[in-house]
């Protein structure tokens, strides 16, 4: 038998459901309910566009879905080299290969190329990735860039006002001259909006040729001192509170792949750290603690 059982409002996509429950993506499980291997309370679907609730027995393949795990968010220092995505047409390593193997299923949080580096953000949670990703969040992406060329402090200036490349409009860019070393210099460069190969496209139309990309921060995440390949997860209670939502009970969050180092013995005198982040060109991430860096690295000078 099959059909449509439920396409009414209320409930959640199926794809999502599925998803949700870390069988695999969205666009695999609609690929699967087009090959006719789901089934909603018996029914065979042969549509995507069904919802469901609580209530309605979801299977793949006969099998009733695993129960959803819980919202988990990563921090990822991908090297150079690696692709961004599951799988590569192309046969290039991808930033999944490398990922130790008790993690479970994880999407990234925007992308990184494949030259590029830095901070890569890593969750279990459709929703969440896509909460994040969306420039409404106003969430600061900010990178250090080294290129070549003689940087021009004034034309830097004028990327706060956004601009337009070959018919593309960029949003507003934070640029500042860090340092400048014969033809070779360093730039921070913050954004909100993070189109493709942005950063890359903005500094070819300045006359400047990009040779290292490195993500630094992404809003209230840190890179820090997270080494090349290593991946640290945000305790739940630190993400609840950067979404603004209740914080859960005790979490066991540890950091992945890495040894964990011991805390220092505290000593007489000694005072508690406050962190405090407050970031005057963040955005809605203002005032927020930042995860993974003390607090004064995540402050950013005037461009």
């Amino acid at each position: 038998m099959t059909g449509n059982p439920t396409t009414g409002d209320g409930g959640e996509r199926v794809a999502k459901v599925i998803a949700r429950a870390g069988l695999c993506s969205r666009r695999e499980a609609e690929r699967l309910i087009a090959e006719g291997r789901v089934a909603v309370d018996g029914v065979t679907l042969e549509s995507p566009a069904v919802t469901v609730g609580p209530d309605n027995r979801v299977t793949v393949n006969g099998k009733a879905l695993p129960a959803p795990e819980p919202t988990r968010l990563f921090r990822y220092h991908k090297p150079a080299g690696l692709v961004t995505t599951a799988r590569d047409p192309q046969g290039r390593p991808t930033v999944f290969d490398k990922l130790p193997g008790e993690l479970p299923r994880l999407m990234p949080v925007g992308r990184l190329d494949l030259t590029s580096e830095g901070l890569l953000l890593l969750t279990n949670d459709g929703a969440l990735k896509r909460r994040l990703e969306l420039p409404a969040t106003g969430w600061t992406r900010r990178y250090r860039v080294r290129v070549y060329g003689r940087v021009q402090p004034e034309r830097l200036a004028e990327l706060a006002k956004g601009l337009r490349i070959a018919g593309i409009a960029y949003g507003p860019i934070a640029a500042r001259l860090d340092t400048q070393q014969g033809a070779n210099a360093w730039l921070t460069m913050s954004l909100t909006e993070g189109k493709n190969r942005e950063i890359r496209r903005v500094c070819e139309h300045l006359d400047l040729q990009v040779n290292r990309l490195i993500r630094v921060a992404y809003g209230p995440f840190q890179l820090g001192k997270l080494k090349p390949g290593a991946v640290s997860e945000v305790p739940p209670k630190a993400l609840a509170e950067q979404l603004g939502e209740a914080p859960p009970g005790p979490s066991a969050a540890r950091k992945i792949g890495t040894a964990k180092a011991k805390p220092r013995p505290r000593k007489p005198g000694d005072r508690k750290r406050k962190i405090s982040a407050k970031d005057p060109g963040a955005g809605r991430n203002e005032g927020k603690r930042s995860i993974g860096k003390k607090s004064h690295a995540h402050r950013r000078r005037p461009a």
